[in-house]
């Protein structure tokens, strides 16, 4: 495994030290509470009962406001959640969550002894494809595989995911974030219901209510993620070779026809006429338009991909950089079929944790 140089002149540990509390970030009045002993719980857990233990990670972009890493860390430990590697939420280099060395212990210093249930990445951005290369994939995969870890995030996080899936075949998932989403204000409702349920029971189906352009059932390997982030890895030893998949694709901030240029990409590179089906999430699109064809939309992009690949586009399905989103496996076998009023995605087997010992009604608490 290559060896990674710190860009900085601390050593890692001397900089676990420095922020081994959360601290004031710029620009945010608010103190954010010290890290290093568990947030209070509204209600002592029984002391028989081992709660799911969170490790989580920043391997993206800096937190930038202190306030939702707080309520995030706040939130989480109140749901009876144990809470691992707080400092890597203060961290700032740069325009990342810390240096290439700092983010990469995230990953490499998880213990082997002692696994997290869920590896929560913190919040997007960029900077994950960047650890890609150093990460120890050859202890994690087989680690993350035998301790049924659910490896949990979105946005740019999919280099993580994908890699992962590539080197080892884990399954990940798609869902809410500490910063993003678990930090919010008000946290959504159906965000954090949809999370509890995939994180803690299974069989899971997701249904879409949208005419279907197809009539089909297929079952296979549902994979995928940020459109951006998976588009640029094609060619990579981080990208899966998914031979009859359920390829899962979202994105924000582009114009139609740049989702389309990343569609033509993997077109081009083989990779969508390998897919049984193509599912396309939320790309953000309901105040974006063409300025030279404002019926130029994400519809017209599908259409053009169904024409030229052959291969069944559905779209609709509820997950994206969006408030009320769902959670679900990527890398795990599924099944999609359609009906008169539209299709589901059924996934009968994944990793989940406990819900033992847990409140899961803090989730939505309004700090």
């Amino acid at each position: 495994m290559p060896k990674l140089p710190d860009p900085t002149r601390r050593t890692l540990m001397q900089a676990l030290a420095v922020f081994g509390t959360l601290g004031l970030l710029p620009g945010c009045s608010t103190r954010v509470k010290p890290t290093t002993a568990p947030l209070p719980t509204p209600a002592p857990i029984p002391s028989l009962s081992i709660t799911p233990l969170i490790r989580v990670v920043a391997p993206s972009g800096l937190l930038p406001q202190s306030i939702r890493a707080e309520y995030g860390v706040q939130r989480l430990s109140q749901a009876g959640y144990r809470l691992d590697n707080l400092a890597c939420l203060s961290r700032r280099f740069q325009r990342f969550a810390g240096t290439d060395a700092e983010r990469l212990a995230d990953f490499n210093g998880i213990s082997h002894a002692a696994p997290p249930k869920i590896v929560l990445s913190a919040r997007g951005g960029y900077g994950a494809m960047r650890l890609l290369p150093f990460i120890d994939w050859a202890r994690l995969c087989p680690l993350f595989k035998e301790a049924g870890t659910l490896v949990m995030g979105y946005s740019d996080f999919t280099a993580i995911q994908l890699a992962l899936l590539a080197q080892g075949g884990v399954t990940s998932f798609a869902g809410p974030m500490l910063y993003s989403d678990f930090g919010a204000p008000v946290p959504s409702i159906d965000t954090m219901n949809a999370f509890t349920r995939a994180s803690t029971s299974r069989p899971l189906s997701i249904r879409v209510d949208a005419a279907p352009m197809h009539a089909l059932k297929t079952d296979g390997l549902f994979w995928g993620g940020n459109l951006s982030v998976l588009s640029h890895l094609v060619g990579t030893p981080y990208f899966p070779a998914i031979e009859g998949g359920i390829l899962f694709l979202e994105d924000v901030g582009e114009q139609p026809y740049r989702v389309e240029r990343m569609l033509q990409q993997l077109n081009l590179a083989g990779v969508l006429k390998r897919q049984r089906a193509i599912v396309l999430g939320d790309f953000s699109l309901e105040n974006t338009k063409d300025y030279y064809d404002p019926s130029y939309t994400l519809e017209t992009v599908a259409q053009h991909i169904r024409k030229v690949t052959g291969v069944p586009v559905f779209t609709g399905f509820p997950f994206g950089h969006i408030r009320n989103k769902a959670t679900f496996p990527l890398g795990a076998m599924a099944t999609l079929a359609t009906d008169t009023w539209g299709y589901s995605v059924t996934f009968p087997d994944y990793p989940t944790t406990s819900a033992s010992g847990l409140d899961f009604a803090a989730l939505t608490t309004v700090l």
